[in-house]
């Protein structure tokens, strides 16, 4: 029989309003972690992603245009499949760490995102999501 090659894929959400950090973001976590991911341009799209799939990680932007994303996220929480997802609010105000994560944020990052960063706190996150599983 052959060794187990078979690697289990996470799927990412990725939620931002602008296009390129979308796919900056995509491209980070797909290279580095080989995970499948899915994209929403508004906070609509988002809830409609997470309302009918389970995600092994969600990254989310915090100043989205309509209900923005503190709001995406305590819908997110507040309902499956996705209420104990890791959630990773991505900004470019380092003022709003705290209050993401009082929350229910499970990790933030400070735009522009880094790398090594992005891929470290996946990582983390995704492996504290297995241990849980």
């Amino acid at each position: 029989m052959p060794s187990e090659a078979v690697t289990t894929r996470h799927r990412v959400l990725i939620v931002d309003d602008e296009e390129s950090m979308r796919l900056l973001l995509a491209g980070m976590v797909s290279a580095e972690l080989k995970a499948e991911v899915q994209l929403a341009g508004t906070c609509e799209q988002a809830l409609r992603f997470a309302e009918s799939y389970a995600y092994d990680a969600i990254l989310l932007d915090l100043m989205m245009p309509g209900i923005g994303g503190f709001a995406v996220l305590h819908r997110v929480r507040g309902s499956a499949p996705n209420a104990s997802t890791p959630v990773i609010m991505v900004s470019a105000d380092d003022d709003a760490i705290e209050s993401c994560l009082a929350a229910g944020a499970n990790a933030y990052l400070v735009k522009p995102v880094k790398r090594a960063d992005l891929v470290s706190t996946l990582k983390k996150q995704l492996a504290g999501r297995s241990k849980r599983a």
